[in-house]
């Protein structure tokens, strides 16, 4: 015969008390809040070389791939890619400086200058690796001769612009051209070496002065 067994009820475990454990606050990249009310940039770009001393204005643009050190840049102005400007050089503002053109120490370029592309500037027209006794040259051993280009003069691709001459305002310097002499203001020249072909009628910039050159100035310039 079978036996009936009572059927008992399993007892009920109590839960252990278990305790909490502390959340740990994972650490962010975000910036301190010190940082933020400080407006710090952001990390420079390891492309832009860019020397401490160098000043530039606000708004100024510059591509990838440049060396500035001790020059002056000014405001909303735009520098390409591969450009070098040495120290003592200075770029004023509204002015496009195009990619792989070369602005050496002593040159000043005013507000409102466009530099086309490969454009290279030379500051010695006498230039020497080494002294007579055969040294090395240093700085000591030559001079800086200047060149400026004035408001609202264009030079083309290519161009060679010698040294200790003047661009004049609104001048034009055609692709190509090597500029061995001073142009006159509203010019348009070029050639090797660059000559006079004519006198632009386009309009100044704003605040610029429009003269045109007397006709003793022309006559000079075109010998």
């Amino acid at each position: 015969m079978r036996t009936s067994r009572a059927k008992t009820r399993p007892e009920k475990r109590t839960a252990r008390p278990t305790k909490a454990r502390p959340i740990k606050a994972r650490p962010t990249k975000a910036w301190p809040i010190k940082a933020k009310r400080q407006n710090l940039s952001p990390p420079p770009d390891p492309y832009l070389a860019i020397a401490p001393d160098v000043k530039l204005g606000q708004g100024v643009k510059l591509a990838r791939f440049i060396n500035l050190y001790g020059c002056e840049v000014g405001d909303h102005s735009k520098i390409g890619a591969f450009v070098e400007i040495q120290k003592n050089a200075r770029v004023g503002r509204n002015c496009k400086i195009s990619s792989h053109s070369f602005i050496c120490e002593g040159v000043t370029i005013e507000d409102g200058v466009f530099i086309g592309h490969g454009v290279t500037f030379i500051n010695d027209t006498y230039p020497r690796a080494t002294n007579a006794d055969g040294s090395l040259q240093s700085e000591a051993d030559w001079q800086v001769e200047p060149t400026r280009v004035k408001q609202g003069a264009s030079v083309g691709s290519g161009s060679t612009i010698l040294a200790n001459l003047t661009i004049g305002e609104n001048a034009m310097v055609g692709a190509g051209s090597v500029v061995t002499r001073d142009v006159p203001a509203h010019a348009v020249v070029a050639g090797n070496p660059a000559r006079i072909l004519r006198f632009s009628n386009a309009l100044p910039m704003p605040g610029s002065r429009r003269e045109r050159p007397p006709q003793a100035a022309r006559e000079a310039a075109s010998e």
